[in-house]
C-alpha cells in the first residue's frame, strides 16, 4: 500500500469515527454526562476512605507511591498504600470519562456552546484535581491543603450536576421565569450551602480523622466548630423549607418541586448523619457517608439554581 492510500484510509476512519459522534444530545450523550456526576460524586467516597482509613500517606510521595517505585510495595507501604494507590487510579476513570464525553459534545460545539464549556472545563479541571492530590502527600496532609482538595472536588461536582441539567434543556438563549423573590431566596441558599460545605471542611481538619497518625490538624476547637458547622446548616434547611413551598407557585416545565424536594431530602439525610455521628464518636462509615452526602447537597443545589430559567418565549409567557 502506497503513502498517499494509507493516507486516504487512515482519513476515511477518521471521518467515520467523526460521523459516529453524536451531533446532538442523545441517550449517549446523557449517559456521559451522569456517568460524569457519578465518578464526580464516587471518588468523594473513595477519597474519604482513604483518609478515614489513616492511609493518607501509604503512598509516601507523588507522582511515584514511594522513592522507589510508581506503585505500592507491600514490604514498604503495607495494605494503606493499596488503599491511597487505588485511589489515585480512580483519577484515571475520572480522565476516561471526562474525555468521553467531551468527544460525545465536539460535534455539537457551535449549538450547544454550553455542554462544550462544561465537559472543556471539567476535562481541564480533573488534572489539576490530582496535582491538588499530589501536594496534600508531599505536604504531610496538611489539614488545609486537604480541604482545598476536597473543595476542588466540590466544584467539580456542581460543574458535573450543571451538565446534568444542560443535557436536558432546549439550547437557545434563556431567562429568568420565576418570580425575583424566589430567584433571590435560591441565590442566598446557595451560599449557605456553600458556608456549611466549608465550615464542614474546617471541622474535619480539626478533628481525629487525619488520614495519618502523624498528620498535623489545624489547631481549632472541634467542638466548638461542630456547633458553629450546623448554624449554617439549619438555615440552610429553613431556607429550603422556603423553596419547597415557593416552588409550588413556578411553571411545572421547570420541575423545581422535584429538584427542591430532593435537596430537602439530602438536606434532612446530611443533618441525620451528622448529628448520628457527632453522638457515636465519629465512626468511619458515618463520616464517610456525610462527606459523600456534602456534594450530593451540592448537586442537588446546582440543580435547583440551574432550573430558575428557561427558554426565552417560555419565560416571556410565565412573567
Amino acid at each position: 500500500m502506497s503513502a498517499q492510500q494509507t493516507t486516504t484510509t487512515a482519513t476515511g476512519i477518521w471521518r467515520r469515527l467523526w460521523l459516529w459522534l453524536p451531533d446532538r444530545v442523545d441517550r449517549r450523550v446523557i449517559a456521559a454526562a451522569w456517568a460524569t456526576l457519578v465518578v464526580q460524586i464516587g471518588i468523594v467516597g473513595t477519597g474519604g476512605l482513604v483518609r478515614l482509613t489513616g492511609s493518607g500517606l501509604g503512598c509516601d510521595t507523588w507522582p511515584r507511591c514511594s522513592e522507589d517505585s510508581f506503585v505500592p510495595v507491600p514490604e514498604v507501604s503495607g495494605v494503606h498504600g493499596f488503599i491511597e494507590f487505588g485511589n489515585r487510579l480512580l483519577t484515571f476513570v475520572l480522565v476516561a470519562v471526562a474525555i468521553i464525553t467531551f468527544l460525545f459534545v465536539v460535534r455539537m460545539r457551535r449549538e450547544r456552546r454550553d455542554l462544550f464549556w462544561l465537559s472543556l472545563l471539567i476535562g481541564l479541571y480533573v488534572p489539576l484535581q490530582a496535582v491538588i492530590g499530589g501536594i496534600t502527600v508531599l505536604t504531610g496532609l496538611n489539614p488545609y491543603v486537604v480541604g482545598l482538595h476536597y473543595f476542588a472536588s466540590v466544584l467539580l461536582v456542581a460543574l458535573a450536576a450543571a451538565l446534568v441539567v444542560r443535557v436536558y434543556a432546549v439550547p437557545g438563549p434563556r431567562a429568568l421565569a420565576v418570580p425575583r423573590w424566589y430567584a433571590a431566596a435560591t441565590y442566598v441558599t446557595s451560599a449557605f450551602v456553600l458556608l456549611t460545605v466549608v465550615v464542614g471542611i474546617l471541622v474535619t481538619g480539626s478533628g481525629p480523622h487525619a488520614g495519618d497518625g502523624g498528620a498535623a490538624r489545624n489547631g481549632l476547637n472541634p467542638e466548638l466548630m461542630q456547633h458553629i458547622h450546623a448554624w449554617p446548616a439549619y438555615i440552610t434547611f429553613a431556607l429550603t423549607l422556603v423553596l419547597v413551598a415557593g416552588s409550588w407557585r413556578t411553571p411545572h416545565a421547570l420541575r423545581l418541586r422535584l429538584w427542591t424536594l430532593l435537596l430537602l431530602v439530602v438536606e434532612f439525610a446530611q443533618i441525620a448523619v451528622g448529628l448520628w455521628q457527632a453522638r457515636t464518636g465519629l465512626p468511619i462509615v458515618l463520616v464517610n457517608i456525610h462527606m459523600v452526602l456534602a456534594v450530593a447537597l451540592v448537586a442537588a443545589m446546582t440543580a435547583v439554581a440551574m432550573n430558575l430559567t428557561a427558554p426565552v418565549q417560555a419565560a416571556a409567557a410565565h412573567s
